[in-house]
């Protein structure tokens, strides 16, 4: 077992999850955990997550000294490492932020950074530094602007690491962990994800019993795994709702309605609300007040549909939701000291309706809800499709929605994608589709003068979206698609791609 105790960071519940991939069970615990709690689990070892506070700030999360003492080895990740750094009488201070991909210039391998190379990429999110510390610590790498980015104390038992080994931009990171959890930690292999399909459709019997399930679908991954776990097992005692917002890719409706029926869906309903919506968002141009209208009018007419269907099944008692661990940590559900990101509307639904809420992806990242998907013989094409956020092209619009920009982002994004499918590049990517920036610029076509909107194309690289590089699409391909878009889409004069990573940019505009 390895403790990780969660101050906050944006990807304290990735580090469990790699720890598991290891084969070694972990579980997160609140960074003021008691020393009884923490101890009663018999941790071969402890990880202190990263965080978005400076340790010097008023309301830090912050642990007592003696917590290093426990007798178990404990590494500090980012904010982490600061921790251990500021209460073993070290100096952390701001200095020049690192943010995204970096060189680690390793001095000494010690036995946490075993196997790595004299330079390696690492992936970096942080404002503070660590300028000293005690001499019995050994540093063991640095960065350009960071002089100690990992150090070890092997008689303290504490490491930590300025980086962050955990997601998939640092590429050896895995080894790091792998270094902590067998090397220094000396645990052994005692987790698998086998039969994990077995096991969600067994708790949804226990949970629901003869109940039955509300559930609103969007046709994504997410909604269709958890759709189609509780089709298996409670039958037709699923109700699943679509609502059309009027901000969908184009043909999505259809689809999703396909999709569906070949699953052999009883009780499958559409509602088109589209000017509903629309009506609601016009003029509005904040982003998180965009989130909360359609969030807001989506429970409305979720609501109404509902009390209709409960009518006639009153043993509707639990609303079922696919929500996954990355739409609860960027909307800082899992921790108090989390810094939230962005709403997502199917977090607020459990506010407005009196049902259990049911939520049998909440622990999984995507990658893992697509295998899973494999196991309940969901075709691929479903299973590959790109992510599509609940507000849909409203925050893919960036400033007030209006009907001719819908029209535009959605042709934009029709091309992009197609163009991408044709390629080969869409399986390449993680998640990729078309903007609008409330922009317009001077073009010429045919000899007259444009003032037109901008498009911007983003397509991204990842594993779990708790990081993503810029997918490095060929650029007679970019060429291609801007062609396509500036000649067939009216409005737009010009196209842009989007080369920032995340962190700093998140994947979505708003």
């Amino acid at each position: 077992m390895i403790i990780v105790l969660n101050f906050g960071g944006q990807y304290c519940h990735l580090i469990c999850r790699r720890i598991r991939d290891l084969g070694v069970s972990s579980e997160i615990l609140p960074f003021n955990a008691s020393k009884e709690d923490i101890l009663m689990k018999q941790p071969r070892g402890i990880i202190l997550s990263g965080g978005p506070s400076s340790v010097y700030d008023e309301k830090a999360p912050v642990m007592k000294k003696n917590m290093l003492e426990l007798g178990v080895p404990i590494l500090g990740i980012c904010y982490g490492l600061q921790l251990i750094a500021k209460l073993s009488e070290g100096e952390v201070k701001q200095k020049q932020r690192e943010y995204g991909k970096n060189i680690l210039r390793v001095q000494k391998q010690g036995i946490l950074l075993k196997g790595l190379k004299k330079t390696e990429q690492v992936w970096a999110s942080h404002g503070d530094s660590v300028l000293s510390l005690p001499s019995e610590f050994t540093i063991l790498a640095s960065t350009e602007s960071c002089r100690i980015a990992a150090f070890e104390n092997n008689n303290r038992k504490l490491f930590g690491v300025q980086f962050h080994p955990e997601v998939t931009h640092t590429p050896h990171g895995k080894r790091v962990l792998q270094n902590f959890v067998f090397e220094i930690c000396q645990s052994e292999k005692d987790w698998n994800m086998k039969n994990l399909d077995k096991l969600l459709i067994d708790d949804i019997k226990k949970t629901v019993g003869k109940h039955s399930v509300l559930m609103a679908t969007s046709g994504g991954v997410d909604s269709t795994v958890a759709a189609v776990l509780f089709h298996k097992a409670i039958n037709e005692r699923v109700f699943c709702i679509f609502v059309d917002h009027g901000l969908l890719r184009r043909n999505e409706r259809s689809e999703v309605e396909n999709i569906y029926s070949s699953f052999g869906f009883k009780n499958f309903y559409t509602i088109d609300a589209s000017s509903l919506f629309i009506s609601r968002l016009r003029g509005v141009t904040d982003p998180e007040k965009k989130r909360t209208i359609i969030g807001t009018t989506f429970i409305d007419v979720f609501e109404k549909k509902a009390k209709e269907i409960e009518k006639y099944h009153p043993e509707i008692s639990f609303l079922g939701q696919g929500t996954i661990y990355p739409d609860r940590i960027e909307s800082a559900q899992p921790s108090k000291e989390a810094s939230k990101i962005k709403s997502h509307h199917n977090l607020s639904l459990p506010e407005k309706m009196k049902l259990k809420v049911i939520e049998p992806l909440k622990e999984l990242y995507k990658d893992e809800v697509r295998d899973l998907g494999k196991t309940l013989s969901i075709p691929q094409e479903i299973l590959n499709r790109h992510p599509f956020p609940g507000p849909g092209l409203a925050i893919r619009i960036v400033g007030e929605i209006t009907q001719e920009r819908i029209d535009i982002v959605r042709n934009a994004d029709a091309i992009f994608i197609e163009e991408l499918k044709k390629s080969g590049f869409y399986s390449k990517t993680w998640q990729a589709f078309a903007a609008l920036f409330p922009v317009r610029t001077v073009g010429v076509m045919g000899d007259s003068r444009t003032y037109d909107y901008c498009i911007v194309l983003r397509a991204v690289t990842s594993t779990d979206a708790m990081t993503a590089d810029w997918a490095k699409i060929p650029q007679p391909l970019l060429e291609k698609i801007s062609s396509r878009i500036i000649n067939n889409v009216r409005g737009v004069n010009r196209v842009f791609y989007d080369i920032s990573q995340k962190p700093p940019a998140t994947i979505e505009y708003e």
